[in-house]
């Protein structure tokens, strides 16, 4: 059954790239194997950077899902899932995430570019950033 919804997963990443899209595909499965919810790539069509197919099941599976079901649903992805969609994944509450080529082999099929740079700066303010977090977390 993983080798089955590896490959929709994979289908789905063929569909986004006949439709002009990145070529990215997932989709979350029940225990049972059972196809909740798929999608692919919208990136392009969409005009959105964080229109990736895991991102969107899983903001789908925060909405729709309540957490014992969250938690038995499996999402197979083409890829390795990006740090945005890992947060989102991890947010949801998703039990598990299989993949079917890592962020490691991409990177070998894309073409050699420079890394994109920013600077990033902090921490700062440390005793007013911590203010509206206090006890937040401790319930």
């Amino acid at each position: 059954m993983r080798d089955e919804l590896l490959r929709q997963a994979i289908g789905l990443a063929q569909k986004a790239r006949a439709l002009g899209e990145m070529p990215f595909g997932s989709l979350l499965a029940a225990p049972d194997g059972t196809v909740l919810v798929e999608d692919w790539n919208t990136v392009l069509s969409g005009d959105d950077i964080s229109a990736h197919p895991e991102l969107k099941l899983a903001r789908w599976a925060a909405q729709n899902l309540d957490a014992v079901t969250a938690a038995e649903t499996t999402m197979y992805t083409s890829c390795q899932p990006c740090g945005m969609c890992t947060g989102a994944i991890e947010r949801s509450g998703l039990g598990r995430v299989v993949f079917a080529l890592s962020t490691d082999q991409l990177n070998e099929l894309k073409p050699a570019r420079p890394a994109a740079t920013f600077a990033l700066e902090g921490p700062g303010l440390l005793d007013e950033a911590r203010v509206p977090f206090e006890g937040y977390y401790s319930s």
